[in-house]
Order: C-alpha cells, then sequence, then structure tokens
C-alpha cells in the first residue's frame, strides 16, 4: 500500500517538472492531465460504488456514540498535522487552541474519543494541511489531479500530501516512519481508510444527489473541489456541497 502511494506521488512529482503551470485571467486550475484525470475518476466511481458507498452505509447503522466517537478521534490525530500548518501560516492562537485541545483530548477524551476541551471553551476550527499552506503563501494550485482511491487533488495539495508523508505527520512518523513499539503501521492506514468512511458517510445523501443532477459529475466534482480548497485557505465560515465533515451530533438533529 505505502509503495503504491509513493508511485502515485513520484508520477505527481514529475508531472511537475514537466508541465508549465499557466493560468487564464480568472485564475482557473488546468486541467493538464483531463483524460487520464476522467479514467481515473471513472475508476474512482467504480470503486466507490462496489466498495466505499456499501461500507460508508453500513457505518450509518452504526449507533451515534460509536459514530461521534471514531470521529472525534480522528479529528483529534487531525490536528498533529493541523497545529504544524497552524504555526507555519502565523496563525498562533489557532495552533495554541489546537494544541491545548489535543492534549485535553488525548488525555481527559481517551484518545480522542470524547471532545472535553469544547466543553472547557476550546472549541474545534478548521484543519489545516500543507496544500493549504501553500496556498496561503500565495503558491497556485498547479494542474488538477485525479488521484486513484485518494481522489480529487491539485499539484499543490499533492506535494503538501507528499510532505505529510515524508516528516511533515507525526502520526505517520510514529506508525511507519519510525520503528516503535506501540504503533504499526496497519495503525496509520486504518485511521486514513476511518477518515475516508466518515467522510463518505456524512455526505452520502448529498453525494447522491449531485450525482444523479449533474450533467458532467466528473466537471461537478472537480469545480466542488476546488471551491472547498479556496474557501479554506481564505477561512471562510461556508460549507461546500458534499464536503461537510461536520460533527455526527450536528448531522443526526
Amino acid at each position: 500500500m505505502f509503495k503504491f502511494i509513493k508511485i502515485i506521488f513520484s508520477v505527481v512529482l514529475i508531472q511537475l517538472t514537466v508541465v508549465s503551470i499557466s493560468y487564464s485571467e480568472e485564475k482557473n486550475v488546468k486541467d493538464c492531465f483531463e483524460k487520464v484525470n476522467r479514467a481515473t475518476f471513472a475508476f474512482n466511481m467504480a470503486l466507490d460504488k462496489v466498495l466505499f458507498r456499501p461500507v460508508a452505509i453500513g457505518y450509518r447503522k452504526l449507533p451515534s456514540p460509536i459514530r461521534t466517537g471514531t470521529s472525534n478521534a480522528l479529528n483529534n490525530l487531525s490536528n498533529l498535522v493541523t497545529i504544524p500548518n497552524n504555526i507555519l501560516q502565523g496563525d498562533f492562537k489557532a495552533a495554541g487552541n489546537n494544541s491545548i485541545r489535543f492534549i485535553i483530548n488525548t488525555t481527559l477524551g481517551v484518545v480522542g474519543i470524547f471532545d472535553p476541551a469544547n466543553a472547557l471553551g476550546f472549541e474545534k476550527l478548521e484543519k489545516e494541511d500543507f496544500g493549504q499552506t501553500f496556498g496561503t503563501m500565495g503558491i497556485g494550485e498547479g494542474c488538477y489531479l485525479v488521484l486513484p482511491v485518494i481522489g480529487p487533488s491539485t499539484v499543490r495539495d499533492a506535494v503538501g500530501s507528499l510532505i505529510s508523508m515524508t516528516g511533515g505527520d507525526a502520526w505517520y512518523n510514529v506508525t511507519i516512519r519510525n520503528d516503535t513499539r506501540y504503533f504499526n503501521e496497519s495503525d496509520y492506514y486504518f485511521s486514513k481508510l476511518g477518515e475516508g468512511v466518515d467522510f463518505r458517510a456524512k455526505n452520502l445523501e448529498s453525494f447522491d444527489s449531485l450525482e444523479k443532477n449533474s450533467i458532467d459529475f466528473y466537471a461537478t466534482v472537480r469545480s466542488l473541489y476546488l471551491q472547498d480548497r479556496k474557501r479554506k485557505i481564505s477561512n471562510l465560515k461556508v460549507k461546500t456541497d458534499t464536503m461537510d465533515d461536520s460533527d455526527w451530533d450536528d448531522l443526526d438533529n
């Protein structure tokens, strides 16, 4: 699995070096590899129909406390990437808030299953990653990409993900990069799989509706992904359709 992901990002880096990144006056992302992207998108959609969607439907049937606890724990782990990116973006207030949240929820919250930090006044903030940090630095998206299994991305976001996997993610470091007695490689991959299933389950109806009503589903997903990335880079407090990562308590109400 890890070798497969390394191959994906090696291809991305090769594309980055051979493609001249250009923008129109409206700064739309150039879909440099549209034919390959559409083929990969079709593969991902087929995989979703036979695997991820059925798993997401089954996940939705679990009791709310289990889903909420799983989502809380995964969100707690994401702070290990969010905090360094808060610092890189100069948002030290958010970095402090998320650091305290991580400490409280990892200890009192039983590895993040519960969220006592929120009750103590340290609210859950938007996740940050290296792709968003590059965006705040003024680096353009580059060519749009659809990665196998992983899904929509851009050259900038793919490089950001590669940085996470080469030292920028403490969770990756302790599970895969370093040989520790407490964690295994499978812990990392299960957490990433859990993030995907949790996110897919939260957006089940909206994603199905979008697919049903889209003339060109590929173009619609591309547009929504790029809108969502711009929203996150600008820290706008709005949600993009099919990109909702709300708490399960809010969704169930």
